[in-house]
């Protein structure tokens, strides 16, 4: 069945939004991917908890979540507060994309945060890879990951539910087991929500006509150049909420001007967002957070630094009038605006689940058809 979600009591102005299973998730959580280093990122998430932080997003493929269950650890052996504040979400790697795998690799995920469940597990992509594909995501980013390690018969279904008695071939049923395995974490309390990452709206509608229980969440790259409108609505009417990666235009990513021949865009410094800070005495960070929480959005940015991670979650005391949610809405730019697209992953285009085709791609695929 497919349902609405909702903002928790607040409206615009709520810190935290609602699952379909009535429990809240904090709209401003702290990303820790490409945080590695043990004392830095140590010092940000003390930093980040002392700050009102309760949201901490990580995945297997990050390489930190043993770091991030030794601060947590700490966190509560203290006193400071109790798991059942914290909303803990980490990621099924590309690697363990098949329903055996499902069990191992969440369990390594607990074991590493010293955790006996965590609030949200998602698939982290939509396209799978050979158990022995790959083991770090540095592999992706130094080049080194070949078409070779690609899994092609990726089955989205099979990870979340089985209903073989309505499915009518082999690769459908595949795709059911993998979602009775995800859905068997729930029932053993291993995890308390499950959802989808970097799925397109048809991947998604699958997996929503196939489970019993449905996606609690999905996390997308989605900033003011990426805005996903559609996919965002399909979400929300369909009950899904959606937890915004690379808000801010991932600055820390200088890596894919080389390794991607891509240019970064500088969202911090666009004046129609200087200028709004400028109105509101807050940091341009701070606007483009709050364009996204006030459409009942969440969002993970990313930061190690104390000052910048306080500021980050000071986001709920102003609001942005109806015309400047106007002006920032007209600077998406659709596909193009895309910053994370996987393609230093070798052959990955080619994979059925891949999820994005750009304009340009479309077009020629249409024309392609015509002929």
């Amino acid at each position: 069945m497919r349902r609405s979600c909702w903002l928790s009591q607040g409206g615009g102005m709520s810190r935290t939004v609602m699952l379909h299973t009535g429990a809240s998730m904090p709209t401003i959580g702290l990303g820790t991917w490409q945080a590695q280093d043990e004392v830095e990122l140590e010092r940000a998430l003390e930093a980040a908890l002392d700050a009102g932080y309760r949201f901490i997003d990580t995945a297997y493929l990050y390489g930190n979540e043993a770091i991030v269950g030794r601060a947590v650890r700490r966190w509560l052996d203290e006193g400071k507060g109790t798991r059942e504040e914290l909303f803990i979400s980490t990621k099924l790697p590309m690697m363990g994309m098949r329903p055996a795998d499902v069990p191992e690799f969440l369990g390594a995920s607990l074991t590493n945060l010293k955790l006996d469940y965590v609030d949200l597990y998602l698939i982290h992509v939509p396209f799978g890879m050979l158990r022995d594909g790959m083991e770090r995501i540095e592999e992706i980013v130094a080049g080194e990951v070949g078409s070779g390690a690609l899994d092609m018969d990726t089955d989205h279904v099979a990870i979340w539910k089985a209903i073989a008695n309505v499915l009518a071939d082999e690769w459908k049923l595949q795709l059911s087991l993998l979602t009775q395995a995800l859905e068997a974490e729930v029932e053993a309390g291993r995890t308390r929500h499950i959802g989808v990452s970097n799925f397109n709206e048809r991947q998604l509608a699958r997996v929503l006509d196939n489970c019993t229980i449905p996606p609690a969440n999905q996390q997308i790259e989605l900033h003011l150049y990426l805005q996903q409108p559609a996919l965002v609505a399909f979400c929300l009417e369909h009950g899904v909420t959606v937890t915004a990666y690379s808000p801010l235009g991932s600055p820390g990513s200088t890596w894919l001007n080389t390794a991607g021949g891509l240019q970064l865009p500088d969202l911090l410094g666009l004046p129609e967002v200087r200028e709004i800070a400028d109105k509101y005495s807050k940091k341009p960070a701070q606007v483009l957070l709050r364009h996204i929480i006030q459409k009942g959005l969440l969002a993970v940015p990313k930061s190690t630094n104390p000052d910048r991670l306080r500021q980050n979650i000071d986001v709920y005391d102003f609001e942005l009038s109806e015309e400047e949610m106007r002006r920032l809405d007209a600077l998406d730019r659709g596909e193009d605006g895309r910053i994370i697209d996987m393609l230093l992953i070798e052959g990955v285009r080619d994979h059925p689940e891949y999820p994005w085709v750009r304009p340009v791609e479309k077009n020629s695929e249409e024309e392609d058809g015509e002929t």
